[in-house]
C-alpha cells in the first residue's frame, strides 16, 4: 500500500483578492504604484501585494476567477482543488510546469483563453454550481467530467482514481453523469477512463503503474491495494497491484519509502510475499517515465511467476475475525447509500 500520499487537502488560508486600480490609492494601488515592484499584475486591470500573498494553486484559480462573467465558473482541476482534492495541485505530472486554470463560461461570452486560464463555452446549470471559498465553481461530478475531457484519457484515468480517493466522485456518479452527455464535446474519453479506473487506488503513482500494466503490458487488469496472507492467515502484506492468477505482486515505490525504517519494512514485505510463493516487482517515481523498461519488467515477473513451480503458500481470503481496510470506495458507498436514503425521505 503507498506511503503518505494523503487525497485530502486543508482549505486555503491567506488568500488574496486581487484589487483594480484605484487613483486614489484607497481601495488598490494607483496606476504609478501598480508599475512598481510591490504589485504584481493578475489579470487585465487587477493587481495583488508582492509581499503576502502566496504562492499556492489556490491563489492562481482566485486571481483568474475574477475574469468570470455571471453564469460562468472555475471548473475542473480548479474547482477540484477547492473541493479538497489534493491531487489538484495545479502543477504538470513534470513537478515543475504550472498548468492553466480550466473556466467555464456561457457561449455568448467573449473571454478567451490566456496561458494562465483555459476557457471551454458550455452549458452550466445552476445546480451544477457552488460558491467555495468565495469563488464560483463548478460541483465536483461536473468538475472531473471537465477535467477528464481535458487531460485524455490516461491521465483523465488517474484524475477519476484521485478524485475517488478523496471520496467526492464515484465511478458510477460519473458513469451517470455521462450517460446523461454522451453528446458533448469529447465525452467519449471520460469512458475511456472510466474503463480504467478505479476507487481502491491510493496515490498518484500507484495509478499509473496500472494503467502500464493494462494499456502498455496488455496484462489482465489487477486488484489494487489487496490485503494478502499467508496459508496461517497471517497479513504478508497489502499489494498495490496483485495478479491472482500469475502470483505477481506489483509495489509502486514512492518518496515516502525511501526513510531507513520505511525502506526495512519493504524489504520484509518482499521476502515474506517470495516466500509465500508470489513474484515481486518494484517501480519508482523515476521509473513511470521509461515505460518499455518498466514494461518489460512487469512481462519478465509475470512469465518467470508462471514458470515457478512449489506450493502455494499465499491466499486472499481472510482469516476469522479480520477486520477489513476502510478504502475510499467503502466511503463513497456509504455516502451514495446516505444521499439516496435522503433523497427518499
Amino acid at each position: 500500500m503507498s506511503g503518505h500520499f494523503q487525497p485530502r487537502c486543508r482549505p486555503p488560508v491567506g488568500l488574496v483578492r486581487p484589487v483594480a486600480v484605484d487613483p486614489a490609492g484607497r481601495s488598490g494601488p494607483t496606476r504609478r504604484q501598480a508599475q512598481g515592484r510591490r504589485w504584481r499584475r493578475t489579470t487585465e486591470g487587477h493587481y495583488v501585494p508582492v509581499d503576502g500573498t502566496i504562492d499556492c494553486f489556490e491563489q492562481r484559480v482566485l486571481e483568474q476567477s475574477i475574469r468570470l462573467p455571471p453564469g460562468g465558473a472555475v471548473t475542473g482541476r480548479a474547482a477540484l482543488r477547492l473541493a479538497g482534492a489534493a491531487f489538484f495541485d495545479g502543477i504538470a505530472p513534470d513537478g515543475r510546469t504550472p498548468l492553466p486554470v480550466p473556466l467555464v463560461v456561457p457561449p455568448t461570452s467573449r473571454i478567451r483563453s490566456t496561458p494562465e486560464s483555459v476557457v471551454s463555452r458550455e452549458p452550466l446549470l445552476a445546480d451544477e454550481m457552488t460558491l467555495l471559498h468565495g469563488i464560483p465553481a463548478t460541483v465536483p461530478v461536473r468538475a472531473l467530467f471537465d477535467e477528464v475531457r481535458l487531460l485524455g484519457a490516461r491521465e483523465g484515468t488517474v484524475a477519476v482514481d484521485m478524485t475517488a480517493a478523496a471520496v467526492l466522485v464515484s465511478c458510477r456518479e460519473l458513469g451517470d453523469y455521462l450517460d446523461r452527455h454522451r453528446r458533448w464535446r469529447r465525452s467519449a474519453v471520460v469512458e475511456q477512463a472510466l474503463r480504467y479506473a478505479s476507487e481502491e487506488s491510493a496515490s498518484p503513482g500507484e495509478s499509473r503503474m496500472r494503467l502500464l500494466w493494462v494499456v502498455d503490458a496488455r496484462l489482465p487488469r489487477p486488484l489494487v491495494n489487496q490485503p494478502v496472507f499467508d496459508d496461517r492467515g497471517r497479513l504478508l502484506g497489502v499489494a498495490d497491484l496483485l495478479d491472482p492468477v500469475a502470483g505477481v505482486v506489483g509495489e509502486y515505490d514512492g518518496s515516502s519509502h525511501r526513510t531507513a525504517r520505511r525502506h526495512a519494512a519493504d524489504v520484509g514485505r518482499e521476502h515474506g510475499m517470495r516466500q509465500a510463493g508470489l513474484e515481486y516487482f518494484t517501480v519508482t517515481g523515476p521509473d513511470l517515465g521509461d515505460a518499455v523498461r518498466v514494461v518489460e519488467r512487469m512481462c519478465c515477473t509475470r512469465a518467470r511467476a508462471l514458470a515457478r513451480p512449489g506450493r502455494r503458500g499465499w491466499t486472499l481470503e481472510p482469516p476469522e475475525g479480520w477486520v477489513p481496510f476502510e478504502t475510499a470506495a467503502d466511503r463513497l458507498d456509504r455516502r451514495d447509500w446516505l444521499r439516496a436514503r435522503d433523497a427518499g425521505a
